[in-house]
């Protein structure tokens, strides 16, 4: 069983292979081969290489987003699909907008697309978010179909619900980045729950 998560001693950062914990993922070297071969095929080389230079030009410099335009101008996306909560509608009119303003064209489809009752979905009207009325369901198998529909050619999701941003990933034909995650608990910033899972957060993890 691989646990990264503890290691303390990250000899694949270093390159000190004489120090490879028993379990490291390095000494299952069949599959890393395996894995290493896959970058070399045609549809993954390139984007692979255009990422890891995104990486390096924009490291410590340019937001999520700003990686995501630098990203899809160098591969040549013209196409640009966004799926979106309906929670976060001003942050995906505004992603839209970032995105038009540099010259691609955008197709944007919001959750709740097809306005279909919970109900349907098997949900009781006590498990919605507000009982004793009307609640579509989010969509996100819609939102990937609909995209597909369109041909886009690179897809940003925009805070969909765990599991539903699954599906969405599931279903989508183009590959698929995220720009935002949910947490309406921390204004989208889950990783605030982890820098404070030993302290104001312990109780609530």
């Amino acid at each position: 069983m691989y646990t990264c998560a503890s290691c303390t001693v990250h000899a694949c950062r270093t390159g000190e292979r004489d120090k490879l914990p028993k379990n490291c993922p390095i000494r299952n070297g069949e599959l890393m081969e395996t894995a290493f071969e896959q970058y070399g095929t045609e549809e993954n080389h390139r984007f692979y290489v255009e990422s890891s230079k995104i990486e390096s030009a924009g490291y410590g410099q340019w937001p999520r987003i700003r990686e995501i335009i630098e990203f899809a101008r160098n591969m040549g996306y013209e196409k640009l699909g966004v799926a979106f909560c309906s929670g976060l509608a001003e942050e995906g009119r505004i992603a839209c907008d970032i995105l038009r303003r540099h010259g691609f064209t955008v197709v944007s489809v919001i959750c709740k697309s097809g306005s279909i009752p919970k109900e349907r979905a098997g949900l009781q009207d006590s498990e919605k978010v507000r009982p004793g009325r009307f609640e579509p369901m989010c969509n996100p198998i819609a939102q990937a179909m609909l995209l597909n529909e369109q041909k886009t050619q690179f897809n940003i999701v925009i805070g969909l619900c765990v599991g539903h941003d699954s599906l969405f990933y599931r279903y989508a034909d183009a590959p698929v980045t995220t720009l935002v995650t949910k947490d309406r608990v921390l204004a989208h910033n889950p990783a605030g729950a982890l820098y404070c899972a030993n302290s104001y957060f312990k109780s609530k993890l």
